[in-house]
């Protein structure tokens, strides 16, 4: 297929290496479906700055990567106080990452020549932590000019 693939494939790996999990196993989710994160679940961090390098790293690969980008979301919520099961599920991600380092965004070529970008913030949902949700989504979009 023709296209443009916007992919991160040496970030990851960059990640991995960093984190020492190149020779750990791969996963096939991001996220462990049955577990539920919380603030004062596990022991506090005694080093944070592993975890919010890590996160912050995950946050900036969600560009291309939108596949974690709800994972992500979740572990960013546990950055000031960062516990062991927070650092166990951002190990999960990098061990997801791991399966498919190379994949991404694939723009293929359909003949489009206009993008057109939409982008939403939704403060209601969110109320009881005054925090908001945003969303955004890209199109190519072919226009045609009609002559009379």
């Amino acid at each position: 297929m023709k296209g443009i693939l916007l992919s991160q494939r040496k970030y990851v790996l960059d990640m991995l290496s960093e984190a020492g999990m190149l020779g750990y196993r791969s996963s096939d989710s991001p996220m462990d479906v049955n577990s539920k994160l919380l603030s004062d679940q596990g022991k506090l961090l005694k080093d944070v700055g592993q975890y919010k390098r890590l996160v912050g790293k995950l946050n900036y690969l969600t560009v291309t990567r939108p596949d974690i980008t709800f994972t992500v979301s979740v572990v960013s919520q546990f950055f000031s106080a960062p516990r062991t099961t927070h650092l166990n599920a951002v190990m999960r991600i990098l061990r997801y990452l791991k399966n498919a380092p190379g994949r991404g965004i694939l723009y293929s070529d359909q003949g489009h020549t206009k993008i057109a970008g939409f982008f939403d913030a939704y403060w209601v949902g969110c109320s009881f932590d005054r925090r908001f949700t945003t969303r955004y989504c890209l199109y190519r979009m072919k226009f045609g000019v009609i002559k009379k």
